[in-house]
């Protein structure tokens, strides 16, 4: 290898490594041979040489972007060029040593190594078969030749020659480079005979390809992109643009900006892209305008979208926009799109900055100004200088000087968050940074930015001496250009130059904090608390006065008390400034003083108001002045006293609140303009804030949902009236005469007047009932009236088989008017009204019926590759394509037809009348008609093309002639004998079966069947015999051959070889009609079995009904808005991989389970792949296929991709029927499903403008450096849909530099290989908040079009509803609401419900609420709000105000919802859309779904503290607040209540009767028969309302499927525990939603969207639902017991039994519901493996590195991690929340015997005594364990049973002296076991302050103690159970019910996992 040397670079002659500007150069002198040594044989001796790839993928991150394509192109064409493969492989070593000269990168040393032994191996082997003399002729030659081939075949479409074209320019390009090199290496007269021109060939592109090479491409054809790139490349009056050109030889207006601010190429290009789509689809749109406005029109439409956000940040801030544009058209023109450009590329290289929209507002703000400057040419007035940009126009200058030192706030910020340990109050979110933008005193940042404001301190002020050393200083120069250059926004003087900066002070939260805190709830939404306490109050005060009527409200009295409110009212408005103040502390330094002063001074007012009102009220009471009205007026005497006036004046501003809202445009108007009265009206009522303003409703819409509130609280106040208060008034005034002396334990209040305990014991619960039963009111009122809404717009059109069988001939004309654009010109005058009815529409669109045929047929054939339906059921569906259909006659598909034609023979046959009853009977199923008419009419035709003999010919003619003839003379009857119809029924169908095969060697069976049809018709059928046969009797008598005649006719008819035409013709339509026509004679399927498969039904049924919806008119593919699909991908699972689908642990592999649950799917999978159906299918079926068919059904990125791909096959299908006629539809129609024509070319054009597909993968790369299977399944997606696009972050270590780099890379397939497009580098990692909401900012920028669909990666799509985007998108050019919406919302399909019944239960519970409760979301109640997945976005809206989801760590848990939030915040709206669906994936275990559940209920309580909830909840209006508040955050907050309330219940009764209260009160009701206080005391039992019901789950299955099938499945959910599993999820709601308001501890939960439903471990389940559900289901349990124990004496079970029954269910519930829906969970099996695996996890000590799931230790410690970090009010509640457990022991030691009646405080104090003996005891023996088990195991034992039996002499003289009971023993463990898991709480609540001593570690001895305890519990009655084999059966049963009801095989799968673990 002598001949290679690596010479180091000279400063004289240095070339550049790599084309792409990374690295230095070196001096090449090593590229040409100079040792003449003949080649060593050894090298080639005995073998030829063959060449293998050398891995061109797996390449050290810091080289891959320099030197892969070197390496691939190598390995191409290594095989024809063995040199010059060894060339560029050499060329790229050469680039990678320049590079990284000390291989200091990871993975460098190897791969240089490698790569360096592949040389040695290479050099001598490919210079003998060099072709040429030289290497630099070798490479020239190879060069040239791919030159030629793309000069030749440029302009060419056909695929094969596309992709080819594609290939050679990728290799030209290189060897361009590798020969560019290797010339210049080789002296300057080699560097003279090459092309001096710098090769374009391949210039990675993504949808246009803008290079040179790229012109003749169908995409830049297009007249609207050529129009696009002629305004963006008009640079023509720019200044500097002579000097700029020397720079770019072919420049634009976005190189311009570049080299004016410094951007970065990367994002330059993808900009370039990005503005050219949006003209060029803006520009297609306004063809019907006139040309002189049309380029204005497109680009002011999108300035107005652009900068409306814009213009409104300056309006609000009170400053003039920068946006200014000259008087000449043409420069205005240019003007705007330089605009739209600098944004678009601030936009593009903002990164993490895009969730702040006002920050990029500030900073195009400036930047324009610039760029204004510059186009003016303005001479700055200090320096007498032309104005340039601040930044310059340096590399890379906008990036490192402008978005580096925000961003660098950002993340240091979200540091201190801490993975949501910190409170949200210490550090500031993407909110608080970006709403310092709303402020004028952002200007004091200046341009350039003063990086010495305080904007940019992040460490508060105590660490700001410690932390100022780290500032960055401004160099002289900084200082001079803020000191020179006047800031026009600053509005003052030049600053004078200032020494010393001044100290920076940290600014805290912007305009809002959120401080975990339970009041948020009443904060936000403190006119609804208001009004439900003021209710209350009012309800009781008339309850009190018995009340009957409403008229008797009226009575003086009554009035009086009830006015009483108001003061009830200014108190709370006074807790409401109180709390503002408070909550608001933290933000106080960016608030103005308006808004301190106001704050102060609405604090005064409501103290005012709290003091005059009860002062008028108590002073005024009885005193009224009253007047008489003269004349006998009507309004007869009227009275009013001084608290009246009072309470007039003190709600006057309320009156002007009502004013206001019932004439919202007046409100509306008011909050958003800047007028000086308006500012002065609203600066009382809001906070002056740049969101939430102007948000009022139109007139119609405030009455919609303003009638559904009312109603709604009129129900519930009357309920609540009637049922919860009134009852209870009676038995509170005789409990409150009742006096109670005797108590059953020592009262602690004894002085307590009017048993206030027991009063307060009744009402509580019912309070916390009419607090939440409004959500169960909202439940009915959404199922009723979200049902009348779902049948006035015709859901459940078409809900079965039959129904669609019926309807199935108006759907050619539906469709035609949805989804086919309307004809610009109709000629046709009156002639459709002559047409059939169902086929009038029809004739207004041309061809309309063929159309859809067409469409219908695409639709079929997706169902048969996606395996739904089989090869048969295929050809029994689709419509025969001919050009009958240009009539408008419609052959019906087969399905529909099947079996009519027996039908009718049958009735043929039996039929006794007249002809025309016969022809009326048949016509009244239309379909039965068109079968016979197409069977007569097919078998004209067959006979017509078979039978080419002349007498033949002639007698059929005749016959048939003899036969219209009867049918004409309505004779048929008479003249064909009906009864030998089957007969030929049956021979017509074997000689269409001998046609159908074809085969030669039957031509004398069909032959035989014709002369037996002959014979048949002839003889049998023709009651006269044929006429015919008698005419040519007489014809050959009258030509005197008789005899030979018949001699002939007889036996030779049809014989003759030259009589029939057998085989018949082979003609493509000829055939399918004869296939048709036997279809037609054979099939007997009814046609609602067809198809069979239940999912192709519902496809079916959806896409028919919704044509009959109401959605806009499609317009041509061309018009369309243009849009794009953002996928979102982590590390779930793209594909199934082989291991995966023949292996697991629990015996059953994912293959066999889609084989036993999917058995239908499969058969039809192994017939396309023409497979028999056998076990053994591996070696028959490709095992790709098999991972694609396994894929496709399990929650993959594969199966979402798949779906989203429909979208371009429908839209190149509707291009298609768009641009073809008729007559080329039926000729070329195909051409749809080829690629390789110009006609293809061009519709794959027209699609790739108008739609993208990106996922974005943040660790591909990452995946695919470290091998990961997944990254070549990601590259095999991209190659098999070539309009995919992937983007991920690519995390890099640049040689030399401090950090690591990141960079936002794009790719697409490529030759096979994924190729990088654009690289965008980003100041630092981009996943500095939540994760999904960063990873789709981060790829946002490579999405094109108007409209963002956001998709997650468990979802799925369809070809039929596919074809309806277009209609879709068109929403967003309908103005409702005086303005197009900018959110649309979807329906969706959850696809994984067909198995379990848990996942059963999940799809109809998820299915109701995205439809029956998003519908009366959108529309009336207005405030619907994006939740994930699928909605579509109005993407320029959404980009140019923060994105389509919030990032902000924790807070933003549930991100998605943000986006909903945001836009309705910013005036934009929500529709909702039930036309179109897609699928979507949910979990299907119970632990899955308990974990989404946790995750949801995390999000909501964080939602519950953000400042979104609270400008919502106090902007709307009050009934829109109400339907906010019922359908986020209340649902899970009175989820809460209702928990909440059985247990205030449980523990007032634990009260009543432990204190003797109860007793007491019941006996004297007994002796006084007071009856109404026993049914007080009983009522309770309806608080189980609070479970809430299914109702509108019922509702929306009857719509959509029939009521009967509702009901049914009703009662089929409950048979299978349905109320078992809702309860259940209810406590998961519950617990995380409350204990994450109070303590924090929200985290995002991965469920891992398993598709296989396996058996989870006992310790698993414990882990998951100890704290949740088994610790309060025990304490539930507990409560029950000591309640039946105590009140047996003087109360009915049947009592009893009413009111804890619900308590019960639930406790059971909680505690039992894990196990009933785990597989297997009763197999005895499995129970002995969970309590081997139980006890090592109980037993295992924790530490550092061992998971939770292995030791108990580290798991109780993650456990209560919430608390280490928890505030200290939220530490006091908890506290005091364990106080409960230490109820129990107080009030049931006074009921031993032991205590003998004695009430002394002293029985207590020995009850403790007792307690810390037995802790003294265990001590001991845990002690004793440690000292002596070891050395002295006997002294030990000893010791032991010496303690055990002093325990017992103890209990035994106890029991003697003092008579202990062995019930006093039970009481004790109810006392004391409470007591013991109270000191627990109490000390994990203390852990930071008792972690170091001794009694934490006893906690936590005595937490495994409880925790062992409860397991045992638990594990028992589970033991028990499992040895009844009729149980686990049971189980499966109504486990796997939905299942069976398919007659799928469950049982293979669980037999599978026996035969496994035997």
């Amino acid at each position: 290898m002598s001949e290679i040397v690596v010479v180091e670079p000279t400063d004289g002659d240095r070339n550049r490594a790599s084309t792409s500007g990374g690295g230095g150069g070196g001096r090449r002198s090593a590229y040409t041979t100079t040792d003449q040594r003949p080649f060593t044989r050894s090298l080639t001796l005995g073998r030829e040489h063959v060449p293998e790839p050398f891995d061109s993928e797996k390449l050290p991150v810091t080289l891959v972007s320099e030197i892969q394509r070197f390496l691939r192109v190598a390995n191409q064409i290594e095989i024809d060029e063995p040199r010059v493969a060894y060339l560029c492989r050499f060329h790229a070593f050469e680039v990678a040593h320049n590079l990284d000269r000390n291989s200091s990168g990871r993975g460098v040393r190897q791969f240089k190594t490698s790569l360096l032994q592949r040389l040695e191996q290479d050099e001598e082997v490919t210079i003998r078969k060099r072709k040429e003399k030289s290497d630099l002729r070798e490479l020239r030659r190879v060069y040239r030749e791919y030159k030629d081939y793309i000069i030749k075949h440029g302009g060419e479409y056909t695929l094969e020659t596309r992709e080819k074209l594609i290939k050679a320019r990728a290799i030209a390009s290189v060897l361009y480079e590798v020969l560019h090199t290797v010339t210049s290496a080789a002296g300057p007269q080699a560097l003279a005979d090459t092309d001096h021109a710098r090769s374009e060939f391949f210039v990675p592109y993504n949808i246009l390809p803008l290079d040179q090479g790229g012109v003749h491409q169908a995409i830049m054809q297009l007249p609207e992109i050529k129009y696009a790139i002629v305004i963006v490349g008009n640079v023509r009056g720019l200044p500097f643009s002579e000097e700029f050109k020397r720079r770019v030889p072919y420049m634009d207006l976005l190189d311009w900006l570049q080299l004016c601010f410094g951007f970065q190429k990367g994002n330059v290009t993808n900009q370039r892209e990005h503005l050219i789509l949006l003209l060029a689809n803006s520009h297609i749109r306004q063809t019907h305008k006139q040309a002189s406005k049309l380029a204005d029109g497109n680009v002011d439409e999108l300035m107005k979208k652009f900068f409306k956000n814009y213009t409104e940040w300056c309006k609000f801030l009170d400053r003039k926009s920068n946006i200014r544009l000259p008087y000449l058209k043409q420069e205005a023109l240019q003007y705007k799109v330089l605009y739209i450009a600098l944004y678009l590329l601030i936009w593009g290289e903002a990164a993490n900055l895009r969730f702040m929209p006002e920050c990029l507002c500030y900073i195009f703000h400036h930047m324009a100004s610039e760029l204004h400057g510059m186009l003016s040419g303005a001479v700055s007035l200090i320096t007498g200088e032309t104005v340039m940009p601040a930044y310059g126009g340096g590399f890379e200058a906008f990036l490192s000087k402008v978005i580096s030192p925000i961003y660098e706030v950002i993340r240091e910020e979200a540091m201190k968050n801490k993975n949501g340990t910190t409170d949200h109050s210490t550090w500031r979110n993407y909110d608080d940074l970006n709403e310092f933008f709303w402020s004028p005193d952002c200007f004091q940042i200046g341009w350039p930015m003063r990086l010495d404001h305080d904007f940019f301190c992040v460490h508060p002020p105590d660490d700001s001496k410690k932390k100022k050393s780290q500032r960055k200083v401004k160099t002289q120069e900084e200082e001079e250009t803020i000191n020179n250059n006047e800031d026009e926004e600053m509005g003052g003087q030049p600053q004078a130059t200032v020494d010393e900066p001044p100290e920076q002070k940290w600014l805290g939260k912007t305009n809002f904090a959120e401080i975990r805190s339970f009041w948020q709830i009443f904060r936000s939404f403190d006119r609804m608390w208001s009004f439900l306490i003021l209710s209350l109050q009012a309800m009781i005060i008339m309850a009190c006065h018995e009340v009957e009527s409403p008229l008797q409200v009226f009575d003086a009295s009554v009035v009086e008390d009830v006015m009483s409110i108001f003061i009830t009212s200014a108190v709370l408005k006074l807790i409401q400034a109180i709390l503002d103040v408070v909550f608001t502390w933290k933000a106080r330094c960016t608030m103005n003083s308006n808004r301190h002063r106001k704050d102060v001074l609405k604090i005064m007012w409501a103290m005012i108001w709290t003091i005059v009102l009860p002062i008028y009220y108590s002073s005024s009471r009885k005193k009224y002045t009253c007047y008489s009205s003269q004349d006998g007026s009507w309004l007869g005497e009227w009275c009013y006293s001084s608290y009246m006036v009072a309470v007039s004046c003190y709600l006057i501003s309320n009156a002007v609140n009502m004013v206001l809202f019932l004439v919202p445009s007046v409100g509306k108007y008011i909050e958003t303009s800047n007028t000086r009265i308006c500012t002065v009206l609203s600066w009382w009522g809001q906070p002056k804030l740049y969101v939430g303003r102007g948000m009022q409703e139109s007139q119609v819409s405030l009455l919609k949902y303003t009638l559904f509130w009312v109603l709604l609280l009129l129900s519930k106040l009357s309920f609540s009236y009637t049922f919860e208060i009134k009852p209870l008034i009676a038995p509170t005034r005789h409990i409150m005469t009742i006096g109670v002396k005797n108590y059953d334990w020592h009262e602690l209040f004894p002085k307590v007047k009017s048993n206030a305990g027991a009063i307060a014991a009744i009402w509580s619960p019912i309070i916390l009932v009419y607090f939440m039963d409004a959500q169960i009111w909202y439940s009915v009122y959404c199922s009723v009236f979200g049902g009348v809404y779902g049948i006035l717009h015709h859901l459940g059109e078409i809900r079965t088989q039959g129904m669609l069988r019926s309807k199935f001939d108006t759907l050619p004309s539906v469709f035609n008017d949805c989804l086919l654009p309307p004809e610009t010109k109709d000629n046709k005058g009156l002639m459709w009204l002559c047409t059939p009815g169902f086929l009038k529409g029809l004739e207004n669109k041309k061809g309309g019926v063929l159309k859809f045929a067409i469409v219908w047929n695409q639709i079929i054939s997706s169902f048969r590759d996606e395996d739904l339906i089989s090869n048969r059921e295929m050809h029994l569906m689709k419509i025969p394509i001919s050009s009958e259909l240009l009539s408008n006659q419609v052959r019906w598909p087969v399905f529909l037809l099947a079996n009519k034609l027996s039908t009718a023979l049958s009735i043929a046959r039996d039929f006794v009348g007249k002809h025309e009853s016969l022809l009326k009977r048949i016509r009244k199923d239309k379909y039965m008609y068109m079968a016979v008419t197409e069977c007569y009419e097919s078998l004209k035709y067959i006979l017509d093309i078979l039978v080419v003999g002349d007498i033949e010919r002639r007698i059929i003619a005749g016959i048939v002639d003899e036969i219209e003839e009867s049918i004409k003379n309505s004779s048929l009857l008479k003249d064909l004998k009906m009864s030998e119809l089957p007969a030929l029924h049956a021979k017509c169908t074997e000689l269409i079966e001998l046609l159908v095969e074809g085969n030669e060697d039957h031509h004398y069976e069909v032959v035989k069947k014709l002369q037996d049809i002959f014979e048949l018709v002839t003889t049998d059928l023709l009651v006269n015999g044929s006429r015919t046969m008698d005419l040519l009797n007489i014809d050959q008598q009258l030509e005197g051959d008789t005899a030979e005649f018949f001699r002939s006719l007889e036996p030779e008819l049809f014989a003759s070889m030259h009589s029939i035409h057998f085989p018949l013709p082979d003609s493509g339509p000829l055939i399918e009609k004869v296939k048709r026509f036997h279809l037609l004679l054979t099939v007997k399927d009814k046609a609602m079995y067809i198809p069979s498969n239940l999912e192709a039904r519902r496809r079916i049924s959806f896409f028919a009904t919704s044509l009959f919806m109401d959605m806009p008119k499609a317009p041509k593919v061309r018009n369309m808005l243009s849009f794009s699909v953002l996928t979102p991908h982590y590390m779930e699972e793209v594909k199934f991989s082989k291991k995966e689908l023949h292996s697991s642990k629990e015996g059953v592999s994912i293959s066999f389970y889609m084989q036993k649950i999917f058995p239908d799917e499969w058969e039809n999978f192994l017939e396309r792949m023409g497979s028999e159906k056998v076990d053994e299918f591996e070696d028959e079926v490709n095992e790709e296929d098999v991972r694609d068919w396994a894929s496709f059904r399990g929650q993959t990125l594969s199966r979402t991709i798949r779906g989203m791909m429909y979208y371009r096959k429908a839209l190149k299908l509707q291009a298609f029927l768009d641009m073809a006629e008729d007559d080329d539809i039926l000729q070329n129609y195909e051409a749809i499903e080829r690629a390789d024509d110009t006609l293809s070319a061009q519709l794959d054009a027209l699609v790739d403008m108008k739609f993208t597909h990106v996922v974005s993968c943040q660790i591909y790369g990452l995946q695919k450096s470290t091998g990961d299977p997944q990254a070549q399944d990601i590259l095999d997606l991209m190659k098999r849909y070539p309009s995919l696009r992937v983007a991920y972050v690519e995390e890099k270590e640049e040689i030399g530099a401090g950090r690591p780099v990141y960079s936002s890379i794009l790719l697409k397939a490529v030759n096979g290989f994924d190729q990088e497009i654009y690289r965008i580098k980003l100041p630092g990692p981009p996943g500095i908040g939540e994760g999904k909401p960063e990873n789709q900012n981060h790829a946002i920028i490579f999405t094109r079009g108007e409209a963002l669909q956001t998709i997650d990666m468990n979802q799925d799509n369809y070809l039929e509803e596919a074809l309806k985007m277009r209609n879709l998108l068109q929403e967003f050019l309908r103005v409702r609401r005086r303005s197009p919406p900018t959110i649309l919302g979807m329906r969706e399909h959850i696809f994984t419900g067909s198995v379990s019944s848990l996942a059963w239960f999940m799809s109809y519970q998820e299915t109701s609420f995205v439809t029956i409760g998003q519908r009366l979301l959108a529309n009336p109640l207005r405030v619907r709000f994006h939740y994930g997945h699928p909605d579509l976005f109005d993407r320029i809206f959404h980009l140019t105000r923060g994105g389509i989801s919030k990032a902000s760590k924790t807070i933003n848990l549930s991100e998605d919802v943000y986006a909903g939030f945001n836009t309705t915040l910013r005036r934009g709206f929500v529709t909702y859309h039930e036309y179109m669906q897609v699928g979507k994936g949910r979990d299907v275990g119970l632990n899955q779904i308990s974990k989404f559940e946790a995750k949801v209920a995390n999000g909501n309580s964080e939602q519950t503290l953000s400042r979104d909830i609270y400008r919502l909840g106090r902007r709307f209006d009050f009934f829109r607040m109400l339907s906010f508040y019922f359908t986020t955050v209340g649902f899970y907050f009175n989820s809460l209540i209702s928990v909440i309330g059985v247990y205030v219940f449980l523990y007032g009764q634990l009260y009543l009767v432990l204190s003797g209260l109860q007793r007491a009160l019941l006996l004297e009701a007994k002796v006084k028969n007071i009856k109404s206080l026993e049914t007080a005391l009983a009522s309770q039992s309806f608080i189980q309302l609070g479970l809430l019901t299914g109702l509108p789950m019922v509702i929306e299955i009857g719509l959509e499927r029939g009521f009967l099938n509702a009901i049914k499945d009703f009662v089929l959910m409950q048979l299978q525990l349905a109320a078992v599993f809702f309860t259940f999820s209810y406590g998961t709601k519950s617990h995380y939603y409350g204990r994450t308001i109070l303590h924090g501890g929200a985290k995002y939960r991965p469920t891992g969207r398993k598709v296989v439903v396996f058996h989870s471990s006992f310790t698993e389940s414990y882990r998951l639902y100890s704290r949740s559900h088994f610790v309060k289901g025990f304490e539930l349990l507990l409560l029950l017991i000591v309640y039946d124990l105590f009140r047996r004496s003087y109360q009915s079970s049947v009592a009893y039994v009413l009111i804890t029954y619900a308590i019960w269910f639930m406790s059971l519930t909680w505690l039992f519901a894990p196990f009933l829906f785990n597989p297997s969970g009763f197999d005895w099996g499995k129970i002995v493996d969970d309590w081997k695996d139980w006890n090592k996890w109980i037993k295992q000590q924790g530490g550092i590195g061992i998971q939770q799931d292995k030791s108990w230790q580290s798991w109780w410690i993650e456990e209560q991690a919430h608390l280490l970090h928890s505030g200290i009010t939220s530490r006091i509640i908890e506290l005091l929340l364990s106080l409960r457990f230490f109820l129990y022991q107080y009030g049931l030691v006074y009921h031993l015997d032991i205590s003998g009646h004695n009430k002394n405080f002293v029985v207590y104090v020995l009850s403790w005594i007792v307690i810390v003996v037995i802790f003294l005891i265990l001590k001991t023996v845990n002690v004793g364990k440690q000292y002596l088990s070891a050395n002295h195991h006997l002294a030990f034992r000893l010791f032991k049973a010496f303690l055990f039996l002093g325990v017992l002499a103890t209990i035994v003289t106890l029991s003697l002296i003092c008579h202990l009971s062995l019930r006093d023993l039970i009481v004790c463990c109810l006392a004391f076991l409470p007591t013991g898991w109270g000191l627990i709480l109490v000390g994990q609540t203390l852990r930071p302050k008792i972690e170091g001593t001794g009694f934490w570690h006893f906690t936590r001895v005595f937490a495994r103690a409880y925790d062992y305890g409860m397991g045992v519990v638990l594990f028992a009655p589970l033991a028990v159970l499992a040895w009844l084999p009729i149980i686990s059966a049971f189980q499966t049963r109504f486990l796997f019910n939905e299942a069976f009801s398919r007659r799928l095989h469950i049982q293979p799968i669980l037999a599978a996992k026996k035969k496994h673990r035997s």
